[in-house]
C-alpha cells in the first residue's frame, strides 16, 4: 500500500530519469559523431587493409609506391604520406600541409594517424572533420531527442497539474463556505491520498458544525419554555404592576427572548449558508427605501435616500435594518441616520450615528458574535448577535456588510446588496 501511494513520486522520478538518459544518449551520439568516428573508421579500415598497408613498407620507391598510396588513400577516404627512415617523402595523396600539422582549418582540426612500417618507413593518414551536413543531421537528432522527451513528459505533467488544479478548486470552494464540497479521490498517488485525507477532515468539520447548530437550536428551543413560564408568573404577580422590579424583570426577559430568537435565526442562516440563492424563503421584490423608512420611524432614526428595490426575503432584510438602527441607538449617540441609494448595480444602505466611533482595529471584529471591545465594562455589554446577523443576512442575499470610517466621527455601517434586475 505504501508503494502504491508513492506513484506520484515514481512518475516524477522516472520521467526525470528517462530525460537524463535521453540527454546522455544524445550527447554520447554527438560526441561519437564528432570525436570518435574518425578514429573508429581508421581502426576498422586499417584492420581490413592491413596487408596492403604492410606492403607499403616493402614497396619500391617510385610509381609502384605512388599507386599503392593512392589506392589505400581512396579506400580510407584520407590524405596519406609515406616517408622513409630519414624522413624523406616517398609518395603522397592529398595535402601534405595537413599531414605535417601546418594546416589550420579552424576549430575543426584534421585527425592524423601514424603507422610504423617495415624498413623504418612511416605512414601518416589524415581524416577531414565531419562535413556540415553531418553536423546538421546530428543537431536535428538532438532536437528530435529533446522533442521526444518533452512529448513523453507532457502527459505526466498535464495529468499531475490537472489533479492539483482540481484539488485547489475544491479546497477553494470549501474555503468559500461550500462545506459540502469534496475532492475527487480517484487514483493511488499522493494527490489522491491528500484528497481522501481532506474529505475525511471536511466531513468531521461538517459534522462538528452540524452538531453545534443542532445544540444551539435545541438549547434555544428549550429556553423558550422557562422564559414563557417566567413571563406568565410575572403577569400573575400580585405586586405593583408598574413597579421598577417588575419592569426590570420584564426588560431582562425581553432581552433573553430576543437573544433566543437571534440564536435561532443565526443557526438557520448558517445551516442554509451553502444553499442556492433561489432557495431563499419568501423571496420577492423588496422596496428597500420603504422598508428602511418603516424601521427608521420605529427606531427614531432619520431617513433619506432614493427609491431602490432588491430581490430578497423582506423579513430578513427588515431584521438587518432594525439591527443596524438599534446598534446605532445602543452603542452610539443620536442622531442615527439611515441613507438608501442606488450605486451602480448595487443598493447601498448606510447607517451612521454621532457616537464615539469604532477603532479601526475593531471594525471587522464587531461582526463576530458576542464580541466585546477591549476596555468596555461588562455592564455596557458587547455587540451580541445583532451585527453578526447583519453580515449573515447581507451575504445570504449576495451582498456585504462593513464598518467604515466616518468623516465627522461616530460609526458608519455600509451594506451593499445586488439591485433587482
Amino acid at each position: 500500500m505504501r508503494l502504491a501511494r508513492r506513484t506520484l513520486f515514481w512518475k516524477i522520478y522516472l520521467t526525470l530519469l528517462a530525460s537524463l538518459f535521453g540527454v546522455a544518449f544524445a550527447m554520447g551520439s554527438l560526441w561519437w559523431a564528432l570525436g570518435e568516428s574518425p578514429r573508429q573508421r581508421w581502426e576498422t579500415l586499417q584492420a581490413r587493409l592491413a596487408p596492403q598497408i604492410e606492403a607499403l613498407g616493402r614497396a619500391p620507391e617510385g610509381a609502384e609506391a605512388e599507386g599503392e598510396v593512392q589506392r589505400i588513400g581512396d579506400a580510407l577516404g584520407a590524405d596519406l604520406a609515406l616517408y622513409d627512415e630519414s624522413g624523406g617523402l616517398i609518395a603522397a595523396r592529398g595535402r601534405r600541409a595537413v599531414l605535417l600539422g601546418r594546416d589550420r582549418p579552424g576549430p575543426s582540426m584534421h585527425w592524423v594517424m601514424r603507422v610504423s612500417l617495415a624498413q623504418g618507413r612511416t605512414l601518416l593518414a589524415s581524416f577531414p572533420p565531419p562535413r556540415r551536413n553531418r553536423i546538421a543531421a546530428i543537431a536535428v537528432l538532438a532536437l528530435l531527442v529533446a522533442a521526444g522527451i518533452g512529448l513523453a513528459a507532457f502527459p505526466v505533467t498535464a495529468r499531475l497539474t490537472r489533479q492539483l488544479e482540481r484539488l485547489r478548486a475544491g479546497v477553494a470552494r470549501w474555503g468559500d463556505g461550500d462545506l459540502g464540497a469534496r475532492m475527487d479521490e480517484r487514483g493511488n498517488d499522493e494527490v489522491a491520498a491528500v484528497a481522501r485525507t481532506f474529505n475525511l477532515a471536511a466531513a468531521r468539520v461538517d459534522g462538528l458544525l452540524a452538531s453545534q447548530r443542532t445544540l444551539l437550536a435545541n438549547a434555544s428551543h428549550e429556553l423558550r419554555s422557562p422564559l414563557a413560564r417566567l413571563r406568565l408568573a410575572i403577569d400573575l404577580w400580585d405586586g405593583d404592576p408598574s413597579g421598577p422590579a417588575r419592569r426590570e424583570i420584564l426588560r431582562n426577559l425581553a432581552e433573553l427572548d430576543a437573544l433566543v430568537e437571534e440564536i435561532l435565526l443565526s443557526s438557520r442562516l448558517d445551516h442554509a449558508r451553502t444553499a442556492p440563492r433561489s432557495g431563499l424563503d419568501r423571496t420577492g421584490s423588496v422596496d428597500l427605501l420603504g422598508l428602511a423608512a418603516e424601521e427608521a420611524a420605529r427606531g427614531g432614526a432619520e431617513i433619506e435616500g432614493e427609491a431602490v428595490s432588491v430581490t430578497g426575503d423582506e423579513v430578513l432584510l427588515r431584521r438587518l435594518l432594525r439591527n443596524l438602527i438599534e446598534n446605532g441607538a445602543t452603542h452610539g449617540r443620536p442622531p442615527v441616520r439611515v441613507a438608501v441609494a442606488p450605486e451602480g448595480g448595487a443598493a447601498v444602505v448606510v447607517v451612521s450615528d454621532a457616537g464615539p466611533g469604532i477603532a479601526p482595529a475593531e471594525r471587522e471584529r464587531v461582526f463576530e458574535p458576542f464580541y466585546r471591545p477591549r476596555g468596555r465594562d461588562e455592564a455596557a455589554g458587547g455587540w451580541g448577535l445583532g451585527l453578526a446577523l447583519v453580515r449573515q443576512i447581507a451575504e445570504r442575499h449576495g451582498g456585504s456588510a462593513a464598518c467604515e470610517a466616518a468623516a465627522g466621527g461616530g460609526s458608519r455601517f455600509v451594506v451593499r446588496l445586488p439591485r433587482e434586475a
